[in-house]
């Protein structure tokens, strides 16, 4: 078999990224055998769990060897919107996901879209997902400041199995030190008050936050979903699909978060929820 200069120099960096599984460098070697086929801009590996904000492997360094402050805003709270997220701890499973298979039909719109993923990941983005158990995901990013071609995805896609295959050999070098917490006194005390199950997700917290300051009054279980899928990218009627209820019926849920909260549109509520952390609303 003929193999052109290409051929034995990406099966050299492969031969590179097996070598350093057990190493700190494995992440910045499986980056490189990729980037010699596809453009991309910046990296992270993560690990996803229901409920819980993401655990960061490695990440990409920044230019000027800073603190990305838009990135540890995502880890703060903004991860809750992320599509790649909820699909993952939704869904979970293995495989190569594009932005297109999990973005909400108004992603776009959304401040979320607007003010981070904009100005962080810019244009586009891809995942290797490595579905551990059924709670924990191992996802490996790439974003890049321009929406990937079809050849871009068709290569991606084609390196998939090994990415993941490496994925899963890598796994037992990762130190995930940081606890899970099962549950903590913010969730609990939103479900006493709401009604909901003891296993409220984590954003439960940040509206009863929101609405334990200013004279602004609790929202039900259900509105606190509908807010979320709202902040996240689903229209009325996506939304009305999802949770199996009317389209007139998530209106008037929508309705009620408005006044509840005393907003008068889905970027004052986005507001609300990201600076809930911050300032305590």
């Amino acid at each position: 078999m003929e193999l052109e200069w290409r051929d034995l120099a990406f099966h050299r960096e492969i031969g590179a990224v097996i070598e350093a599984l057990d190493s700190a460098q494995f992440w910045t070697r499986l980056t490189r055998a990729l980037e010699r086929y596809v453009v991309f801009d910046n990296w992270v590996a993560l690990r996803f769990a229901p409920g819980v904000a993401p655990l960061v492997c490695a990440e990409s360094p920044t230019p000027d060897g800073t603190v990305d402050a838009m990135f540890q805003d995502y880890l703060a709270a903004l991860y809750q919107l992320d599509p790649f997220y909820i699909a993952a701890t939704e869904k979970p499973a293995s495989g190569f996901v594009t932005l297109a298979d999990v973005a909400p039909d108004n992603f776009s719109m959304t401040d979320y879209y607007q003010r981070y993923f904009r100005k962080n990941i810019v244009g586009d983005e891809v995942h290797f997902n490595y579905m551990i158990d059924a709670r924990h995901t191992l996802a490996f990013s790439l974003g890049a400041t321009q929406r990937y071609g079809e050849r871009d995805l068709a290569v991606l896609a084609l390196c998939a199995p090994w990415v993941i295959a490496l994925l899963r050999q890598r796994l037992p070098y990762e130190a995930f030190d940081a606890p899970e917490p099962a549950s903590n006194e913010a969730v609990t005390q939103v479900a006493i008050n709401t009604g909901a199950p003891a296993d409220t997700p984590a954003y439960a917290a940040r509206f009863e936050q929101v609405s334990s300051v200013g004279g602004r009054s609790s929202l039900t279980a259900r509105e606190v979903e509908v807010a979320m899928l709202t902040l996240s990218g689903f229209s009325t009627r996506a939304i009305a699909e999802k949770l199996t209820i009317s389209f007139e019926t998530v209106r008037a849920h929508k309705k009620h978060i408005y006044t509840k909260l005393n907003v008068n549109s889905q970027s004052e509520l986005f507001a609300l929820f990201y600076e809930a952390g911050r300032k305590g609303a």
